[in-house]
């Protein structure tokens, strides 16, 4: 392992130099900006303005005094060094791309206190000075060799970008009219005016129009424009919303405030609801930081133990909903404990049973492969460590869990711990359900509604069970 070694007081002499070079990234802007909290637009493109100081980000100044900071600390003195003072005159920006030398040279020691004066600058690759100035520190008198800290690797990813190219993709569509059940309130109602106001739907509130009124009230909401279809209680509100859409009044449904049953149950009603040849089924979409792609979670909401035939329409619902939303081949990943078909864990043979089903086109899009574990349908270094030749492992777009269990748990677990934004909808009804969680947040609730909304106009083109 590399060592970084100190230079004592007593083992300097005027003119020892010491340098260091690096080449600026946007990265370095972004992790000095996160860490400084100084956020410059001088520095850092915001993609909303236009003007030529955003047309290349330009480092911070104090970017280039933190590295002759760095080489004190590192090279001459080295370790043990303490920093006493810093003057600094800055003549060029450094841009993204730019060499940057970085050298100190010693100018004066006092032996008796230990300190030193350096010359410091910073070059760019054409021999212009960038920063000059002048350092004082107090050099170490004892001897020290380190091991060179390994420093944790940093991934920067600004939360939702996909979700954001989502939301952009669902603008150019006609809003969708929704049929909001329910919203009593602040955050449900939020969330269906916020969606609006992004252009995702066109809401009809459907639910106990006083209790609207006063959520509204209490939010500070404006409800004019809006469509209230009185409904005395939330059961009558599910009943009247799918009314609604076999009205032709509404072409989704968003859940408000009551429970998941409750909704479901209207939809599901066997003479008045909204069910097709399809099991209703729920997808989870997650913008996970440090993925390159989106990654779709089912069933971790509806189907409890899905047998054979539940698991069949939920992949298929799940491959339309990544093809509607322009993954051009899904990748689909049953996941197992193991990636090997065994009569000891039944969902591997579930697994081993759609993936023929899809060889037989009983399922149709995308590819499909399983059993996988969790680590093979994701991490390609995983899947090269144990040698496993498939055309889905190390880059699955949709995972698909044995039991509602397992895919809440890594759903949530992505969410809570991954930092991941996630949306969800529930497909297999004549519409597209949005069925938010109560702990949603209002850009959770817009992105659930641009799915749904690029959902119903792909679905619009298509008849159900053909894929795109």
């Amino acid at each position: 392992m590399d060592l970084i070694e100190n230079r004592t007081v007593d083992e300097i002499a005027v003119g020892d130099r010491a340098e260091i070079e690096r080449v600026l990234t946007r990265p370095d802007i972004a992790l000095f900006a996160t860490v400084s909290a100084d956020v410059n637009p001088a520095s850092l493109e915001d993609g909303e303005e236009e003007g030529p100081e955003l047309e290349q980000s330009i480092a911070h100044g104090m970017w280039a005094g933190t590295l002759i900071s760095a080489v004190l600390a590192t090279r001459l003195p080295g370790p043990g060094t303490v920093h006493v003072g810093q003057t600094l005159k800055f003549h060029q920006p450094v841009s993204v791309g730019d060499r940057i030398t970085v050298r100190v040279e010693v100018t004066g020691i006092d032996k008796s206190t230990g300190h030193v004066t350096l010359d410091c600058s910073c070059l760019n690759e054409a021999g212009e000075t960038i920063v000059s100035g002048h350092a004082e520190v107090e050099a170490p008198r004892t001897k020290i060799r380190r091991h060179i800290a390994r420093m944790p690797v940093s991934r920067l990813t600004a939360p939702g970008v996909r979700f954001g190219a989502l939301v952009e993709q669902a603008r150019t569509l006609d809003p969708l009219l929704t049929a909001v059940v329910h919203p009593c309130d602040d955050l449900s109602l939020g969330g269906a005016l916020a969606a609006r106001d992004e252009g995702m739907i066109t809401p009809v509130l459907v639910g106990p129009t006083a209790k609207i009124e006063a959520a509204a009230e209490q939010a500070g909401l404006d409800l004019s424009g809006l469509e209230i279809v009185d409904a005395p209680h939330s059961h009558a509100a599910a009943e009247v919303a799918v009314a609604l859409v076999h009205e032709g009044r509404a072409g989704a449904l968003m859940k408000g405030k009551l429970h998941t049953d409750e909704l479901l149950e209207a939809v599901l009603d066997k003479t008045k609801g909204l069910r097709t040849e399809r099991r209703l089924t729920h997808v989870f979409a997650l913008d996970v930081p440090g993925q390159n792609r989106t990654l779709f979670v089912t069933d971790a909401a509806i189907n409890i133990s899905p047998d054979l035939e539940s698991l069949k329409d939920i992949v298929q619902n799940a491959i339309d909903l990544a093809i509607a939303l322009g993954v051009e081949v899904p990748l689909v990943a049953l996941l197992s404990a193991v990636e090997t078909v065994t009569g000891k864990l039944p969902s591997t043979l579930l697994a081993a049973a759609i993936c023929k089903m899809h060889d037989r086109g009983q399922i149709v899009g995308g590819k499909v492969d399983g059993p996988l574990a969790f680590d093979n349908a994701i991490s390609p270094a995983a899947v090269a460590a144990k040698g496993i030749v498939s055309d889905v492992a190390g880059y699955a777009d949709i995972l698909v869990t044995p039991n509602l269990e397992s895919g809440n748990m890594i759903a949530k677990q992505l969410i809570h711990l991954a930092g991941a934004s996630s949306a969800g909808i529930a497909l297999g009804a004549r519409v597209p359900i949005m069925l938010t969680s109560r702990s949603d947040t209002v850009d959770a609730r817009i992105v659930s509604a641009a799915m749904a909304k690029v959902f119903y106009h792909w679905r619009q083109q298509r008849p159900l069970g053909v894929p795109g």
